[in-house]
């Protein structure tokens, strides 16, 4: 076990770097300038803006200083907002996009478990019908669209809730709703597929012929292995959810990361792009390290070693 999480975080180490090296070279091959808008009113000042931010110096050493403020932590002030570092902004909008993340998270992974087992348990009945239409809805709309008709109905026309900013739980509840209802759907269909197939399995029939509840048959049994495919995409759920909190903070006026993001690659904002690509990389390596661990704890079946012979 100990070899193997060793592996997975020597990985980890290198999917960063490289992560963090196209960033660099991609942030560096777009024309133009942060300075752009300087340029037009002296050339002189751009210069000095570019020296103060070493960007006057050659690639290699620019890559280097690089590597460095992320193996330090410290990326340096944003060039657009120079009173303020790219880590205290880091600070101030991750953890309300780590909240709204989680939230969603929380919202999908119980909502999604509970319509695909009772989905399953009624098989081609009107629950079943009914949650499979809803999967298929929820998967098929983006949450940029749901979020857009969200604020016009629910906000706008109905006057039920706040439609934008972040202030008190209210304001929380259409992001999550946006956000959710992809990955709810996702949850469903594949905890009813991943249930229908271990309620057939041999244990099942002999927990039942010993005259256990359905309840108990379901909650001790079968939902812990129909549950093992939902662990193993949740590392790319959680990787694609808090991406994509992004969009949503923008439409719904969020003061978390996603404002900051989008602002720096509007302002070209070398800083404050690299540090936040970079920053959320290695949080959602992380997290995808944490799942493959989870997953061999959760799993008896998985082995991590190697047998003798074996490639």
């Amino acid at each position: 076990m100990l070899l193997y999480i060793l592996k997975r975080f020597i990985m980890m180490i290198v999917t960063i770097l490289i992560i963090a090296t196209l960033t660099f070279v991609l942030m560096r091959a777009i024309p133009g300038s942060p300075f752009d808008e300087e340029r037009t009113s002296n050339p002189t000042i751009q210069a000095n803006l570019e020296k103060f931010y070493k960007l006057d110096q050659p690639m290699p050493i620019q890559y280097l200083n690089y590597l460095k403020s992320i193996v330090t932590f410290d990326y340096g002030p944003s060039i657009k907002k120079p009173n303020e570092s790219v880590n205290t902004l880091l600070a101030r909008g991750f953890p309300i996009s780590f909240e709204l993340g989680m939230a969603t998270i929380l919202v999908a992974v119980i909502s999604g478990i509970i319509l695909g087992t009772f989905a399953a348990l009624r098989h081609n009945g009107i629950v079943d019908y009914g949650a499979m239409t809803f999967a298929v809805v929820g998967i098929s709309i983006p949450n940029f669209v749901l979020a857009t008709l969200l604020i016009q109905q629910v906000a706008v026309n109905w006057h039920l809730l706040p439609p934008a900013t972040w202030s008190s739980p209210k304001h929380m509840i259409l992001p999550v709703i946006a956000l959710a209802t992809g990955p709810t759907a996702i949850i469903a269909r594949l905890t009813r597929a991943s249930m229908l197939e271990v309620l057939t399995q041999d244990y099942i029939k002999m927990a039942r012929a010993k005259g256990l509840t359905p309840f108990r048959i379901v909650a001790r049994h079968a939902l812990r292995n129909a549950l093992m495919p939902v662990v193993t995409i949740m590392g790319t759920m959680l990787a694609g959810i808090l991406t994509g909190t992004f969009v949503i903070e923008k439409i719904f006026a969020i003061p978390g990361m996603g404002k900051y993001f989008v602002e720096s690659i509007n302002n070209r904002d070398y800083p404050v792009i690299m540090g936040s690509t970079v920053f959320y990389s290695a949080f959602l390596v992380f997290m995808l390290f944490l799942v493959d661990i989870v997953y061999g704890f959760l799993d008896p079946r998985i082995k991590l070693h190697k047998k003798e012979g074996e490639v």
